[in-house]
């Protein structure tokens, strides 16, 4: 059963001033993004253009772009709903999150400076306090987080422009929340690996860490959907 709007859309930020399109669009994204509105859920144009109080035509506009990058889905006589994957379309994402962080991650290693360490650090340690709390919402999203400081020094700026597309589109399924908390706790242990290789500048450890855990959550994942299924509010 999908989220009625009434329970999220309380949490977009509205604007500074005027609501432009290019605003509505980011907020929108970002609530789907971080799972805050969950798949499935209607995405109500009238609702939405009364809480930024603009027209009907940029919230439509939004989510023709959403549609295009495939975080939205629409019916003619359905409305706009927040994507649901299936099992295998989640296993693939995550294979291809998987393999484009391969394609980079000793070369961010070794262009890595003292700053990119602090950020690295700083993640871990709020990942480590989000895994104390339970907090899978937070724990998610600081994965994500971590990945990305990890691969930040790349150099190869449209590899990780791919690879945030990619991650959008996984990220609202909350692929953590159907995890057991000894998994999410494995989980972590391959991030403080990881993070010692990248302190320590080993691309070749941190490349073999990284397949790992890929293949790790991929296989949980995998586990706890039984492959099949939609990875939905339900």
């Amino acid at each position: 059963m999908v989220n009625e709007a009434s329970e999220w859309i309380g949490q977009l930020r509205p604007a500074e001033g005027y609501a432009t399109g290019p605003y509505v669009l980011s907020e929108l994204r970002r609530v789907i993004v971080t799972g805050q509105v969950r798949p499935g859920a209607t995405l109500p144009v009238d609702e939405i253009g009364a809480f930024f109080e603009v027209s009907r035509i940029p919230v439509r506009e939004a989510l023709k772009t959403l549609i295009g990058e495939g975080l939205v889905r629409h019916q003619p006589r359905g409305g706009y709903t927040v994507t649901v994957l299936s099992g295998p379309e989640l296993h693939e994402l995550y294979l291809v999150r998987g393999a484009l962080e391969a394609a980079a991650i000793e070369a961010a290693t070794a262009a890595a400076t003292a700053d990119d360490d602090a950020r690295a650090r700083a993640i871990h340690q709020e990942l480590t306090e989000a895994i104390d709390a339970d907090d899978v919402q937070r724990y998610q999203n600081l994965s994500r987080a971590f990945h990305e400081a990890l691969l930040a020094p790349c150099g190869m700026p449209r590899l990780r422009h791919m690879l945030g597309l990619v991650a959008d589109l996984t990220e609202p399924s909350q692929a953590m929340s159907l995890l057991e908390s000894t998994q999410r706790a494995e989980l972590q242990t391959d991030h403080a690996v990881m993070l010692e290789a990248f302190l320590q500048r080993d691309g070749t450890r941190l490349s073999a860490v990284a397949r790992g855990h890929h293949g790790r959550l991929t296989a949980y994942i995998d586990e706890a959907r039984n492959g099949s299924g939609d990875i939905s509010v339900s």
